[in-house]
Formats: structure tokens, sequence, C-alpha cells
């Protein structure tokens, strides 16, 4: 089967960002940057990758019809802390990769841009009591911390009059589907748009997590388990399916669970041009 892996956190350790240094007694190796050098050369050498050593970000084409956008949201990642600053040189992404995807996105001829995100946007994603794990940070107000930069990527796609991005992600221990829409949002300068949440394929099962309204989500579908931690016997594993129409250019979606039943479907017209 034909894979596009994608740099998360356990190629590492949970949660982990550059600079980090661990207090785990069960590591002698405490520098999660020497750590991570380690993983990304075990990444490239057993993940096929067009790239070998090179950037872990990059866009793959399908044809007119859908180009998939995968981030890194692990190499330039700033501290988890409370995500609540607003210099807008922090984020996950770092300025190069940001600008990498806002280009890419406004020169993509493809009726479906995928952004494959390992962090959701609008999913709360706490590590520990006070820090971030992921973009949002439960504040329902305008953009801080690592939203600024997200909000800067759809501002801009916006503006370049960019249709049909939908947002692909995982990382949280259950699946979701969630709608993103400026009527509803603490922020106007973007376009409507979905993301769909997906996982785990054989792991522990969480959630659901809360949203932040920053961007204006509403949850149409979720699947989690009764208990945090729930073992993988007892259901609530999942994963996505996603098929393109080749003459409508109609974008359906289905959310399954380890037996392959869908428990929710949706399909997405062609955005008009």
């Amino acid at each position: 089967m034909p894979q596009i892996n994608q740099w998360d956190d356990h190629e590492v350790t949970n949660n982990w960002y550059p600079g980090e240094i661990l207090d785990d007694a069960r590591y002698t190796e405490k520098r999660v940057d020497v750590l991570a050098g380690r993983a990304r050369q075990a990444y490239h050498e057993w993940v096929p990758t067009p790239m070998r050593s090179g950037p872990v970000h990059r866009k793959i084409s399908y044809g007119p019809l859908l180009d998939i956008f995968v981030l890194d949201m692990r190499t330039f990642k700033d501290v988890n802390d409370g995500n609540t600053y607003a210099d807008p040189d922090r984020g996950l992404l770092g300025a190069e990769q940001r600008e990498w995807l806002i280009r890419g996105l406004s020169e993509s001829r493809a009726t479906w841009k995928v952004i494959a995100n390992d962090l959701p946007l609008g999913l709360v994603v706490p590590d520990g009591a006070t820090a971030q794990e992921g973009v949002a940070q439960g504040d329902p107000g305008a953009p801080k911390g690592r939203e600024l930069e997200f909000a800067q990527v759809l501002r801009t796609a916006h503006r370049r009059g960019v249709t049909g991005i939908v947002l692909l992600t995982a990382d949280v221990h259950y699946t979701q589907a969630v709608h993103y829409d400026p009527a509803r949002a603490a922020v106007q300068d973007f376009t409507p748009f979905w993301e769909f949440v997906s996982g785990p394929a054989h792991a522990g099962a969480f959630g659901p997590n809360a949203l932040d309204a920053t961007f204006g989500p509403q949850t149409h579908f979720v699947n989690a388990p009764p208990a945090a931690n729930t073992s993988p016997a007892d259901g609530f594993q999942h994963f996505g399916e996603v098929e393109i129409d080749a003459g409508t250019k109609a974008f359906t979606v289905n959310l399954r669970d380890r037996e392959g039943r869908s428990l929710w479907s949706t399909t997405l017209p062609a955005p008009r041009r």
C-alpha cells in the first residue's frame, strides 16, 4: 500500500519540541535535539520520501484534482507554553515553511488543496496542566500564539481567491468532522473550510478534545471513547477515506471504524472558481 508518511511527535518522544530537555529518568540522553536528530535519520532511512535527507514538508500532486501539502509541525516548533504570545515570528511552522505553504496554495491549480496537518487547528491539545501542544489554546477571541501563523495562511489564501482547502489530521485519538466558518469566528478574513480528524489505528483511545472558537469551528460528527485510554480491544479505532469523483470533482469523506464501517460521511461539491 503506498503511503505518505508524516513527521510527528512519537518518532522522538511525546509532545516534543526543539530545545527541550527531558525530565524523565527513563532517558539517559535527555537532550531532545539529539534524540530528534537520531529519529530524523531513522525516518529518512526507513520511510521512503522523495527528498531523502531533505525537508519533511513537501507538496505531492495528483493531477488537476488534488495537491497535498504535507506539513512539518515539529522541526521548527516553538516551546510548549501557554501559547498566548503576540509574536508572529514564533509558531509551529517557521517562517520558511509558512511562506512555502502560502505560495503553494496560491499557485496551485488543483481543484482540492489538502493540508495534511499532524496537529489539529481548532482542537485544544494540552501538554500538562498549563502548556499547549497544539495550535489552539482554548481562548475564543482573536488569534494568539500559534494561531497567528495559521490566521496569516488562511487570510492570504482568502484574499488571493484560493478555494478547495481541506485539512486532514490525526494526533488526537478519536475521530471528528469540524467545519470552520468566519460567520462564527473571532476573525472573518478566511474562506470556510473543513477539518477531518481520524485515529488511532491501534492505540489507546482518548477525547473528545475541547474546541477553540477563534476560527469558528462547529462539530458535525464525533466518535470518542467513554473513558481516557480506552483499549483498542474496545473499539474506537478509526481511519478516514477520501474519494474524489473524476467527473463531478466532488470530494467525499468517510470516517470509518477499524472494521471499515462508515460511521459518518459527507460529500463536498467542487468549489466554484
